[in-house]
């Protein structure tokens, strides 16, 4: 399953929204209605299927068990890990903790990243192409030879101050 591309969707009032069919036939749906609603990154949520979550904290449990960040983030990621279904329409709801915890509005983005999707809100999302995208070269050399770019390069700006107290509610995730 390669998950890719950008996809815009529009919440309804229960905070749900539709997968396009080319993501459904990529992640095997209707056979698999289970998916996982995670916090993500850089202020999106994660949405996994049950194999790709499996392979996900797979992948954790190779941290040191005894290690203070992975410690932290694992009780952070799996206290607010929810499990969701896709109706037979297509149609996932976000439970509105984790809508909070992304300050998603009505106006989401799917990006489709490999084995995950992400859910952004619109805003948010373009905002963060606006500040990265100009970095693509250099994140793709780095991304293929292990290396790193200063979060300089790709750090957010700071946002308005009605904005902040979405950001700042949220909790801080280890890197």
């Amino acid at each position: 399953m390669l998950l890719t591309g950008a996809f815009h969707r529009s919440l309804d009032d229960k905070l749900r929204f539709a997968i396009p069919k080319p993501l459904r036939d990529a992640i095997g749906h209707p056979s698999n209605s289970v998916l996982y609603l995670a916090p993500g990154t850089e202020g999106s949520l994660a949405l996994y299927t049950e194999d790709s979550f499996e392979r996900m904290a797979g992948r954790l449990e190779q941290g040191s068990p005894t290690g203070r960040d992975v410690r932290a983030f694992s009780r952070l990621f799996y206290a607010q890990v929810q499990r969701v279904d896709i109706d037979k329409q297509g149609r996932v709801r976000l439970p509105a903790d984790l809508a909070r915890l992304a300050a998603v509005q009505k106006e989401i983005v799917l990006v489709g990243v490999r084995d995950h999707l992400e859910i952004w809100d619109r805003t948010r999302w373009e905002e963060y192409l606006s500040e990265t995208q100009p970095h693509y070269d250099e994140l793709a050399e780095n991304a293929f030879t292990g290396r790193t770019i200063p979060d300089s390069m790709t750090a957010r700006k700071e946002l308005p101050a009605k904005q902040q107290s979405h950001v700042d509610a949220r909790p801080v995730q280890p890197r």
